[in-house]
């Protein structure tokens, strides 16, 4: 059985949004949720205060309780993490939205009124992505269970969709005659505080960095400094090593309706 835990950048002013899923096998979850918690130790100790959570945006930008780690420090721990998520053979999933598109053009797709928002846009591309990948995996060890951060907004209709997934996803993963529909999804969503769960903060980590990283790649914005680009580039080399292959995420060709949908709406750079 594995565990996906999610969380979501840029549903603010940002140019673009990224969700990102950190997947873990249930047998090694409690020894990655222990090293996790002993990594934040370590930064409470360089603090002088106690953290429970990095809040990724104010530690990039050395804000609040950051303040007295400068620049090469934070980007030594950026590092560190990044390697954390390589060294422990997690995976992860992403999906990716330039929002312009988004709002000029999702409103009049047929697939609309059964998506909705920008956020489930992004969380039904999650689950599809890990419904195609774990059905053609040999010796599957079980089912995927899938854990977001907090989203009271969200969770009801989502919960909807999954439990009551439309016919046109079907073609995302070729539903077989007689296969239950997303039948590697175990139960319903779980929303759950952030704070508590280490694993999806390494997800609101690690969806930060890809966010900016698209931003910076598609020139939205300007690098903050002066080797950001180069830096990023590094990071994402990591992500994306431990990434579902792309023919999942973001298939190149022989895309269904369902799979081109989520294509036409990603930023270039991730596709």
């Amino acid at each position: 059985m594995k565990f996906c835990y999610l969380d979501e950048s840029g549903t603010g002013d940002e140019p673009y949004a990224v969700m990102v899923g950190v997947i873990v096998d249930a047998q090694r979850m409690h020894l990655s949720k222990i090293h996790w918690q002993e990594l934040l130790q370590d930064l409470s100790t360089i603090v002088g205060r106690q953290v429970t959570e990095i809040h990724t945006r104010d530690f990039y930008a050395g804000n609040n309780q950051w303040r007295g780690i400068d620049g090469p420090q934070r980007a030594a721990i950026i590092s560190a993490i990044f390697e954390w998520l390589r060294d422990r053979k997690h995976h992860i999933v992403y999906a990716a939205v330039d929002k312009e598109r988004f709002t000029r053009d999702f409103r009049n797709e047929p697939q609309a009124d059964d998506i909705g928002s920008l956020w489930r846009f992004m969380a039904l591309h999650t689950v599809l992505a890990i419904q195609r990948h774990c059905q053609t995996v040999t010796k599957n060890k079980g089912n995927t269970v899938f854990i977001y951060d907090n989203e009271e907004r969200e969770a009801k209709r989502f919960t909807n969709l999954i439990k009551n997934p439309p016919d046109w996803t079907d073609s995302y993963y070729s539903r077989q005659p007689g296969q239950a529909k997303l039948d590697q999804v175990i139960d319903v969503p779980y929303f759950v505080d952030s704070q508590e769960v280490g694993l999806i903060q390494v997800a609101d980590f690690i969806s930060f960095f890809m966010r900016r990283f698209i931003e910076i790649q598609e020139g939205a914005v300007q690098p903050g400094y002066a080797d950001e680009r180069e830096r990023l580039n590094g990071w994402m080399k990591i992500a994306f090593s431990r990434s579902l292959p792309k023919s999942v995420i973001y298939p190149s060709r022989g895309r269904c309706a369902c799979a081109d949908l989520f294509y036409r709406y990603a930023p270039r750079c991730i596709k």
